[in-house]
């Protein structure tokens, strides 16, 4: 918020406040239910149904809207067929072919060919290996219809979601009213639980492929449309003015000039739009998508570790190689024309052609050129099954002994506390947190939208929610920040380190919780490992990125005046890089809030469960509610911390950007 940039008023005492604060919280918490009852547990005659609200509101959707030419149900029916058209045709060229033509699908090795002769044109031979190599991997364990049903979903999707949130991005940043809505509707899209509104789009599209996309739509857009917005923003004035000096109309300015110089900002947001569209695979793949993402959740269903894992790593191969192509063309620039016949102008072209042409002749002579030959294929799965089952047999006393020491001495105490908590108490905590960092506007909102949870009938939930949440994201701090140090310490140590982080970022959400259950069956500590195992790659990384950005002559100063290693770190490089460490606690929180909903499968009693029973009763309004429990938790943690490093920076006397100012 802007009332965080501003100038604010010296005190000679500044943990008074807050000592003052947290004494009446606490004391209010433990001797008010006596005295006022209701601000412990909200009467019911004040909840309010906004269940009923919203799900009254999707039904007259679906029954009632009207157009004038054409009802609400025939424009999702539209939609539909408009998004099925393509999406058969991407199934068919990779996957299913034309069986009643005699036409057959792509071969697979016309389709790692020609994903090689992408990366050879973008990035040289290294490229084409990387790209090629990852095509292969996932022929080679056998995972290669599944991911070919995968690619074609994504084929559709990706490109919808980039041109939807260019346009929209465009549209914000040409009115800026337009701007001023689309921002909060952002932060919800963000910031809600995917299973939250996929029981509207199944009830709105059906069942099926096209009901998956368009949850990925509403996922993966919104980066698309805030990269947009910022890089139209940053567009150098000179250049614009030039625009308006050869005379460029407005739609000129845009696309001719303004465009083409935020071009490596724009690419960005298109490789998030990639990224998340792999990420909601195994979702998208509950409502009729299919593809990996079935593989890995049948085998969750199965607790069967090693083909999970395989199909989790082919994931990650197609992520890898979809992410670093999308990098190579952001950063391909055009070279001159070729003058000659087609081959010299167009010899990529010329060379795929021939590549699919020549693949189709050799599948028709020899069946292993058209579908992978069973027996060339490679599998581990059963070797992790059978290390995991080699871990549980042996350890499995010392496991339980870690796991109930644990849960009796810091789980469990933590949830009675935070659910002896009274509603009010908290606003009012929230609200002086709010004032304190960021001003009125803030306080506002941290106590507006704590009440708003108190008045769904939730909170209980909500309470169970930030316990899991709080406590997952303590134990992903405390093993990601001494992990970022020593990275950031011993530059020989980040390579690996950022390779593993990157897999396990790239890694489906639900592969973390097949080992977990494995070894330590389902409810709240097995929820925990799986939210710390996923939250845990932006702790390490900002910690790392703050330490790293920290200026040389700093260190140099404090190493001339004496000071150790230990002394430099602590109060140089630690205290300059607190900022980006406060942004990583931003983004592990952010992390472990969408994990929890996943959690749900393992019978924790959170908001995640919430979404994920109304997600199986099919009622919109129970899980959009829910999900905007989670999305206003989000919201208040993001906007708190978001404060507290700006002040963090100003106290310190940086630069907005981060930990580099001298």
């Amino acid at each position: 918020m802007t009332d965080a940039a501003l100038p604010l008023p010296p005190r000679r005492l500044p943990g008074l406040g807050w000592a003052v604060a947290l004494a009446a919280f606490l004391a209010f918490a433990a001797w008010g239910a006596g005295l006022v009852p209701w601000a412990f547990e909200v009467p019911r005659g004040w909840q309010v149904p906004f269940d009923d609200w919203i799900g009254g509101f999707v039904k007259w959707l679906l029954n009632e809207a009207s157009f004038g030419l054409f009802t609400f149900a025939e424009l999702t029916r539209f939609v539909s067929a408009v998004l099925e058209a393509p999406y058969r045709l991407a199934l068919a060229v990779l996957s299913r072919g034309w069986p009643e033509a005699g036409i057959p699908p792509l071969p697979w090795a016309a389709v790692v060919a020609l994903a090689a002769l992408m990366g050879h044109r973008a990035g040289g031979w290294p490229l084409a290996a990387l790209v090629g190599g990852c095509f292969l991997f996932v022929a080679v364990f056998g995972r290669w219809d599944s991911a070919m049903i995968t690619l074609a979903s994504l084929v559709i999707a990706v490109p919808l979601g980039i041109a939807g949130g260019l346009l929209l991005g465009l549209l914000a940043h040409r009115w800026p009213t337009f701007a001023r809505v689309l921002t909060p509707v952002l932060d919800l899209m963000q910031t809600i639980p995917v299973f939250a509104y996929l029981v509207p789009v199944l009830i709105l599209f059906g069942f099926g492929p096209v009901a998956a996309i368009v949850a990925t739509l509403i996922y993966a857009m919104p980066p698309m449309i805030r990269v947009t917005m910022l890089a139209m923003a940053r567009v150098p004035g000179e250049i614009v003015d030039l625009g308006r000096m050869v005379g460029c109309t407005r739609a000129q300015m845009t696309w001719r000039v303004m465009l083409p110089a935020a071009k490596d900002a724009l690419m960005l947001g298109a490789n998030q739009v990639i990224m998340l569209s792999l990420n909601m695979v195994i979702i998208a793949s509950m409502i009729g998508a299919g593809g990996l993402g079935f593989d890995v959740l049948q085998a969750l269903r199965r607790l069967d570790f090693g083909a999970g894992l395989e199909a989790g790593f082919a994931i990650v191969a197609l992520a890898v190689a979809m992410d670093r192509l999308s990098q190579a063309w952001a950063a391909l620039r055009p070279g001159p024309p070729r003058e000659g016949g087609v081959l010299r102008r167009h010899p990529y072209l010329v060379a795929a052609a021939a590549l699919v042409l020549g693949s189709l002749a050799l599948g028709a002579l020899w069946p292993w050129a058209q579908a992978y030959p069973e027996a060339w294929r490679l599998s581990t799965g059963d070797f992790w099954s059978r290390v995991m089952r080699e871990i549980n047999v042996t350890y499995f006393d010392r496991l339980e002994a870690i796991k109930t020491a644990l849960l009796v001495n810091v789980m469990i105490p933590v949830k009675r506390f935070l659910l002896g908590l009274p509603w009010l108490g908290v606003a009012a905590i929230l609200a002086f947190a709010g004032w304190r960092l960021g001003g009125w506007r803030l306080a506002l909102l941290s106590a507006g939208l704590t009440v708003l949870v108190a008045l769904t009938g939730l909170w209980e939930e909500a309470m169970t929610t930030v316990y899991l949440c709080g406590v997952s994201v303590v134990f992903a701090m405390a093993i990601g920040v001494p992990v970022g140090i020593l990275a950031a310490e011993r530059p020989w140590l980040w390579p690996p380190v950022r390779a593993v982080i990157d897999t396990l970022q790239t890694l489906p959400s639900f592969v973390y919780l097949m080992p977990a259950v494995m070894l330590f069956r389902v409810g709240d500590f097995t929820a925990m490992l799986a939210v710390v195992a996923y939250a845990i790659p932006p702790a390490i990384r900002y910690t790392v990125l703050g330490l790293q950005g920290v200026d040389a002559r700093l260190v140099e100063a404090g190493t001339a005046m004496g000071c150790t290693r230990g002394q430099i770190l602590r109060r140089i490089r630690l205290r300059l890089a607190l900022p980006e460490i406060l942004l990583g606690l931003n983004q592990t929180i952010m992390f472990a809030l969408s994990m929890l909903v996943i959690t749900a499968l393992v019978g924790t009693r959170d908001l995640g469960q919430e979404v994920y029973i109304a997600l199986t009763k099919a009622n919109a309004g129970a899980g959009l509610v829910a999900g905007l429990c989670v999305a206003f938790i989000a919201i208040v943690a993001d906007r708190l911390i978001q404060a507290g490093a700006a002040r963090a920076r100003a106290r310190l006397g940086l630069a907005g950007g981060g930990a580099h100012g001298g």
